[in-house]
């Protein structure tokens, strides 16, 4: 695929297969920050572990239903709902998983750098979240912070 680029230059996107990337969603945006990293690992031929967060799994799960039911093979697209502390270490250090999305609190992204170094130095993608906060008032009125 190629990417509009200024006259002269010439840049290609390549999607590569990894294995298995763990994703792990926000609890604000569930649904579609999963769709964000689930679509490119999926597209590129890995299969995805997602683990949402503990306090919006409902999402994920339908999406996993969905997916049975629109064909995509059973264990491309796996759910596993629960804390971080558990689920989510477990995953971030499991010798078969090879890369990590994750979107969320900055201190939270250290423990998944950590879990890299600690079990196969698996690829990390963070999206370290709180940079602008919106603030929405009981008028309706929302504050963007930039």
């Amino acid at each position: 695929m190629t990417v509009p680029t200024a006259p002269g230059n010439l840049a290609l996107v390549r999607g590569e297969t990894l294995g298995v990337v763990g994703a792990f969603g926000p609890w604000n945006d569930p649904l579609e920050m999963a769709t964000w990293q689930l679509a490119p690992a999926l597209t590129s031929g890995n299969r995805a572990v997602l683990k949402p967060a503990e306090h919006s799994p409902l999402s994920a799960l339908r999406r996993a239903k969905l997916a049975l039911k629109a064909s995509i093979l059973p264990g491309v697209l796996n759910v596993v709902p629960g804390f971080g502390e558990t689920a989510g270490q477990a995953l971030g250090l499991h010798m078969d998983v090879d890369c990590l999305a994750f979107t969320g609190w900055t201190e939270v992204s250290k423990y998944f750098l950590s879990y890299s170094g600690q079990s196969n130095m698996k690829q990390v993608w963070l999206e370290c979240g709180g940079k602008s906060p919106n603030i929405v008032l009981g008028s309706g009125l929302i504050i963007l912070r930039v």
